[in-house]
C-alpha cells in the first residue's frame, strides 16, 4: 500500500481537466535522461490509452541507450520541428510539464509553453518549482518524476490501464534517476511500485541491460582516457572528472556517451564527492555534473558555484568559461566546504 504523497486537491484538479481535455502535450528538460524520457513516455502510453490526443516534445535529442523505449519513435524534438511543435504548444487543452523546475530548463521551448493558452501543470522532484503552472505536484522527497507519475495514475483509479509498455518507461525512470537503484532509493515503497511494475510483465533485467551494456567501443575507450586525467584531491575527499572538445572528437563523441561518469569515483576509497565537467559545443558552455554520498549537500555547492541546483546527491549546473577557469571554480568551491567533505 502507497502513502497519499499527492494531495487530493491535486488529484481531483487535475482529474477534471483530464476528463474535459482533447489535446495533451507532455514536454521535459533539455538533454533529456531516463528519468525525462521514462515519465514522458509512461504518462504519453497511459494518457493514449485512455483516447487522448498526446505528443511528447522534449527541446533537444535523446542519448541512443534510450531509443529503445517504447513510444520514443514518436517523440517531437523541437530544435528540429519548432514551427510544427509551437503548433501543438499553442492548440494543446492541458501541458504537462515533467521533471524541471523552471522554465529555463525546456531551453528554447520555455517562450511557447509559457504563452500558450493551455491549462499547465507540473509533476516534478526537484527543490524550489516555479510558479508558471496552475497544478504544481512538487515532492522533492520522491526518487524520480516517474515515481510520481506512477503515484498519480494509481490515485486516479487507473491502475488496471497501465500498460507494460507504460511500465517499461516507468520503471527506466525510476531505475536511471537512483543509479539502478544505489542512491535516493531507500524508501520500502519504491520496491513496492517495482513489484506492481514487474507484475505487469516487465523484465527489469533486460531493461536495465538495454540501459547500462548496450554502448558503443568508443564510449569504453572514452571512459578510459577520462580516468586517466581524473583528478583526487585526498586532502577534500573529492575527485574531478573532465572532459574537453577536443577529447570528445578524438574517440567520437555521441549524446550519452559519457553518461554515468560522474559516478565512477565515489567508489574510490574515503570519496564522497565528485564532479565531472564536459564542454557542451551546442551551448558554448560547461557542463557540471555532481554526485555526492552520504550527507554531503551538492546541491548546495551546485547552486553556490555553478548556477545550479538539484539533489542532496545528485545535482548539475553550467559555466560559462573556460575549462580551467571552471576547475578553478570547483577547486575553491571544495575549499570552502572542505570541514563537511572531511566529515564524511
Amino acid at each position: 500500500m502507497l502513502t497519499k504523497v499527492i494531495a487530493q486537491s491535486n488529484i481531483d484538479h487535475f482529474t477534471k481537466w483530464f476528463d474535459r481535455a482533447d489535446k495533451i502535450v507532455i514536454v521535459s528538460h533539455v538533454s533529456p535522461d531516463g528519468d525525462a524520457m521514462g515519465s514522458s513516455l509512461g504518462l504519453y502510453h497511459f494518457l493514449d490509452s485512455q483516447d487522448k490526443t498526446v505528443n511528447v516534445i522534449m527541446p533537444n535529442a535523446f542519448p541512443d541507450f534510450l531509443k529503445w523505449m517504447p513510444g520514443s519513435k514518436e517523440v517531437l524534438i523541437y530544435e528540429r520541428y519548432k514551427e510544427f511543435a509551437d503548433k501543438l504548444i499553442s492548440e494543446a487543452d492541458i501541458i504537462c510539464c515533467l521533471d524541471f523546475n523552471d522554465l529555463k530548463r525546456i531551453d528554447s521551448m520555455a517562450d511557447a509553453v509559457q504563452n500558450s493558452p493551455a491549462r499547465k501543470v507540473l509533476i516534478d522532484h526537484h527543490l524550489n518549482p516555479g510558479d508558471f503552472c496552475k497544478i504544481v505536484i512538487s515532492h522533492p522527497n520522491i526518487s524520480s518524476t516517474s515515481e510520481l507519475i506512477f503515484r498519480l495514475i494509481c490515485r486516479m483509479g487507473y491502475f488496471s490501464d497501465i500498460s507494460y509498455e507504460c511500465a517499461q518507461c516507468i520503471y527506466t525512470g525510476m531505475m536511471t534517476d537512483t543509479g539502478g537503484f544505489t542512491f535516493n532509493s531507500n524508501s520500502q515503497e519504491i520496491y513496492f511500485i517495482i513489484s506492481e511494475l514487474l507484475s505487469k510483465g516487465i523484465d527489469k533485467d533486460d531493461i536495465y541491460r538495454r540501459v547500462f551494456n548496450t554502448y558503443s567501443e568508443s564510449r569504453l575507450r572514452l571512459m578510459g582516457h577520462v580516468l586517466t586525467t581524473m583528478k583526487v584531491y585526498n586532502d577534500y575527499n573529492a575527485a574531478l572528472l573532465t572532459l574537453t572538445n577536443n577529447e570528445q572528437s578524438q574517440f567520437d563523441y555521441i549524446k550519452g556517451d559519457s553518461e554515468g561518469f560522474v559516478n565512477i569515483p565515489l567508489s574510490i576509497k574515503n570519496v564522497c564527492f565528485s564532479a565531472f565537467l564536459r564542454e557542451d559545443t551546442e551551448k558554448q558552455m560547461i557542463k557540471i555534473s555532481l554526485r555526492s554520498v552520504g550527507t554531503f549537500p551538492c546541491n548546495q555547492l551546485a547552486a553556490e558555484f555553478f548556477n545550479g541546483g538539484g539533489h542532496l546527491n545528485a545535482s548539475g549546473g553550467e559555466f560559462f568559461g573556460t575549462m580551467e577557469e571552471a576547475v578553478a571554480v570547483f577547486e575553491k568551491a571544495i575549499e570552502k566546504y572542505k570541514p563537511q567533505l572531511l566529515a564524511k
